[in-house]
């Protein structure tokens, strides 16, 4: 008599958090405490400190994490964003001979059963998987899923099943294998902020893997700020930002269509830019820095230009 297939060992391994952190080390204290608190811990959490200057690294030896053999600081020396901090310790794990990175900001409070819930539905290195990230019984961001292929948008957490295919997953739980890594590379650090995770998404896609959420794998986020932008023959969902982060939302948004889309870039990118630049002045205040912030982040994603450049054009945060 045959017996039962037992689930592939293909995604066993090491398993890195990474978390990545800048100025907010209470909210990295209550990310750590989630991921030890694990039913499945992670077998080594590597927190990339963004050149905190408000005591984070102070802090993590003053409350023992540094003490124990589980947790790994890795201490940058200037703030290169959460694209340069996940580039940076994706680097960092993969050379200490980790098999799986989970990747998320220090905002994430990952449920007890996060990581076990989300190596359950794991089962193939080419591909990536992701924790849903919620906010009670909504979704912290719109989740597109992809049904035979049919686009379907929800913000209802009980709407997504336990595995799904989804158009992109953002740094917040979201899972890759090592041998993805060696095909596609790092996270692009020259985004700073911003799309850096839909980047990382559409060239994995472009490299054969699937984009997969496991709905029952959460972490619980604060709900992105969103509204809707209607505009004749067209609606947007739009998400309010202050003027720095315009100006990278904007700007990443064309570097991303230059590689990946096409003539979209002329046809959809770029009318769709003006459609969240006119809903800004119409629900969004510092009306001049908006325009300002969303012009310059135009000629810099027109032009190519990546990195930490908002205070180049004298953008405040």
């Amino acid at each position: 008599m045959r017996r039962p297939t037992k689930r592939t060992d293909v995604m066993d391994g090491r398993i890195t958090a990474i978390v990545v952190t800048y100025n907010r080390k209470s909210l990295l204290q209550n990310c750590l405490r989630a991921l030890v608190g694990q039913t499945r811990k992670p077998d080594t959490i590597l927190v990339v400190d963004n050149a905190s200057r408000d005591g984070t690294r102070e802090m993590l030896a003053r409350e023992g994490w540094l003490a124990r053999g589980d947790v790994e600081l890795l201490g940058l020396d200037h703030n290169c964003g959460g694209a340069g901090g996940f580039s940076e310790g994706l680097h960092h794990a993969m050379q200490r001979g980790a098999d799986l990175f989970w990747m998320m900001d220090d905002d994430a409070l990952a449920h007890t059963d996060a990581l076990a819930e989300l190596l359950a539905i794991a089962d193939n290195p080419a591909n990536v998987y992701g924790s849903l990230a919620v906010n009670g019984e909504v979704t912290s961001w719109l989740t597109t899923l992809l049904v035979d292929d049919v686009q379907r948008i929800t913000d209802q957490v009980d709407m997504v099943p336990a595995r799904a295919r989804v158009q992109s997953l953002p740094f917040l739980g979201l899972m890759v294998h090592r041998e993805l890594v060696e095909r596609i590379g790092l996270p692009d650090a020259g985004y700073f902020i911003a799309a850096d995770d839909i980047e990382y998404c559409l060239r994995a896609e472009r490299a054969g893997a699937q984009i997969i959420v496991a709905g029952r794998s959460r972490i619980e986020h604060p709900i992105s700020e969103r509204y809707v932008a209607r505009v004749p023959g067209r609606s947007l969902i739009c998400l309010r930002l202050p003027p720095w982060k315009r100006y990278y939302d904007t700007r990443n948004r064309l570097l991303i269509a230059r590689k990946y889309y096409g003539f979209r870039m002329l046809t959809q990118t770029i009318p769709g830019s003006f459609v969240r630049l006119y809903a800004a002045l119409q629900n969004e205040p510092n009306r001049l820095s908006q325009i300002w912030a969303f012009t310059t982040g135009m000629v810099d994603g027109l032009l190519g230009l990546k990195g930490h450049r908002h205070t180049r054009w004298g953008i405040s945060q």
